[in-house]
């Protein structure tokens, strides 16, 4: 029987399917022949965007010698489209060749290792290149990250290139060169880390160095390196937003070890973990005797963080009074220790992170509107893990690696299931449940290959809900408790007379928790002091 031979486009989508498998267990399973999973992505797409060329000449009929970029345009769409891409050309700026494209060549796979988009760009690339000797090729959106189309801008002119957010391809000889600025980026901010942490570590005789790991490949995290290369070697304040877990520590560590005080040390502190009657003490210090207890001079986070950087995470979390004390600290350079009366100088750098928006708790009266701009000089938002695919895949990948050294079991792998639960959830905890899903997961595997994420399960009896039974059922229960939550502060006001005091110890926690949550509920803890007896609990 006669087999017609397998033409060398119609192989791409069995080509593109081996890839896709390829990349993620040669990174799952640290492959170091194979280098870095962008490298090896990008290697694979340069190498191939030659062969692909010549076919699409070949079939369209074009003679050799390079291609105009109308040429170029008409090759890369046809090229997409006969492997199942619905691309088409849109209009743009002169030097620029824009396409849009409706319908991914890599199918579903693609949402399980959004970072295949970047062999696009590498074929893309390197075709440019190849032909017009420049070409920088910018992702704008991408089916990949749950955009509804991709766009992608091939900027051939290195002039008018300057500013756009991509990575760049130029002949040297009959060679392409890449420079990725994702890649380049991380390598350079990590070393900068690992030198800093080295240099502490020298200082305090500690041996060896642990420096996190920095995983940027998506657009998002992209640009809050470029943040942070741009602002950590200047004196300005800066402010960290993002949810619970998305990474705002490591972007801290960052900042502080491309500064010029990278010498000295970075000082953590949780503002929203520290008692509330002892804020100004751990933040300023206080002198011996200047209240019960204090049997000896405290030197407070800010003269232990002299001439290196503070870090305040959660600093949505500090109460009125200290957030005044902290102001004129920023205004004027000077504070005293709590009981003290000698002026002390403080000598730094003020990074804050915090998990609210701030603005709009300026608006509510719960964070003065004068302290929000002295220390928002240069905000960086890190948006949360749902939102930067990308980063998922990675990260899980790194998780993985660090656990079969750290449990010594050797390498393991993600089978096709779990990788598409790992992409499909939400990741409400962003980075740190990530972290603890996968290390359950690992645990609990019965070989080399993780056959199940375990994420919460369903209880004895009860089907599994799909994703946006989920979230109805998330929400349903969350105002459940809403209820609940309200219902308990008001009966326990009606108690004890509005005494917010006596409610805390009835309930078990601070005072300032029952404001916070008085707040929360709108609730007016006046209106149940008239007529009514301050009991307090004994």
């Amino acid at each position: 029987m006669h087999t017609k031979p397998l033409s060398r486009l119609s192989a791409i989508s069995f080509l593109q399917s081996f890839v896709t498998q390829s990349v993620k267990a040669a990174n799952q399973l640290g492959c170091t022949a194979c280098g870095d999973r962008l490298q090896v992505i990008e290697y694979v797409g340069l190498a191939a965007s030659g062969c692909l060329e010549d076919a699409c000449r070949e079939q369209a009929g074009l003679t050799a010698g390079p291609l105009s970029s109308d040429q170029y345009a008409d090759i890369i769409i046809s090229l997409k489209n006969q492997i199942g891409g619905n691309f088409s050309r849109a209009t743009s700026e002169p030097g620029v060749v824009r396409v849009v494209n409706t319908r991914c060549p890599f199918g579903d796979a693609v949402k399980e290792a959004p970072e295949l988009c970047r062999m696009t760009s590498s074929v893309f690339g390197g075709i440019a290149a190849r032909n017009m000797g420049y070409a920088k090729v910018e992702l704008k959106r991408r089916i990949a990250a749950g955009d509804d189309m991709c766009e992608v801008c091939i900027h051939l002119d290195r002039n008018r290139a300057a500013g756009a957010d991509g990575d760049e391809y130029h002949l040297e000889g009959d060679a392409i060169v890449s420079r990725s600025s994702c890649a380049e980026m991380t390598v350079r901010v990590e070393e900068k880390m690992r030198q800093a942490w080295c240099a502490v570590n020298r200082e305090q005789g500690v041996a060896g160095v642990n420096v996190p790991k920095i995983v940027a490949e998506s657009t998002a995290m992209r640009r809050a390196l470029e943040s942070v290369e741009r602002v950590a070697p200047t004196a300005a304040s800066v402010l960290i937003s993002g949810e619970t877990g998305v990474g705002k520590e490591i972007i801290a560590r960052a900042v502080h070890a491309l500064s010029g005080r990278c010498a000295k040390q970075l000082i953590t502190v949780n503002c929203g973990a520290i008692p509330e009657n002892l804020i100004e003490s751990q933040l300023f210090g206080h002198e011996r005797g200047a209240f019960t207890g204090a049997y000896q001079v405290h030197h407070g986070f800010f003269e232990r963080a002299e001439k290196g950087t503070l870090f305040l995470d959660e600093i949505n979390s500090l109460p009125l009074p200290a957030q005044a004390r902290l102001l004129r600290v920023l205004q004027d350079g000077t504070y005293e220790r709590v009981g003290g009366k000698q002026a002390l100088r403080a000598d730094v750098r003020i990074v804050a992170a915090t998990n609210r928006h701030l603005d709009e708790m300026v608006a509510a009266g719960e964070f003065r509107r004068d302290l929000f701009f002295r220390i928002n000089v240069v905000p960086i938002h890190i948006p949360p893990l749902r939102e930067r695919k990308e980063d998922i895949s990675a990260l899980t990948d790194h998780v993985i690696r660090r656990l079969a050294e750290k449990y010594g079991t050797g390498a393991r792998v993600l089978s096709e299931r779990a990788w598409i639960q790992v992409m499909g959830y939400d990741w409400p905890g962003n980075v740190r449940e990530l972290e603890n899903v996968i290390e359950r997961s690992f645990i609990f595997a019965k070989g080399q290959v993780i056959e199940e994420v375990l994420l919460k399960a369903p209880r004895s009896g009860q089907r599994e809900t799909g994703a946006g039974e989920n979230a109805v059922f998330r929400t349903i229960k969350r105002q459940a408790a809403k209820e609940v939550e309200d219902k308990l502060i008001r009966d326990a006001l009606s108690r004890f007379g509005g005494n917010v005091t006596a409610v805390a110890r009835g309930m078990g926690i601070t005072p300032r928790a029952v404001h916070q949550k008085l707040r929360t509920h709108g609730i007016d803890a006046a209106a149940y002091r008239t007529g009514a007896k301050n009991r307090v609990p004994a």
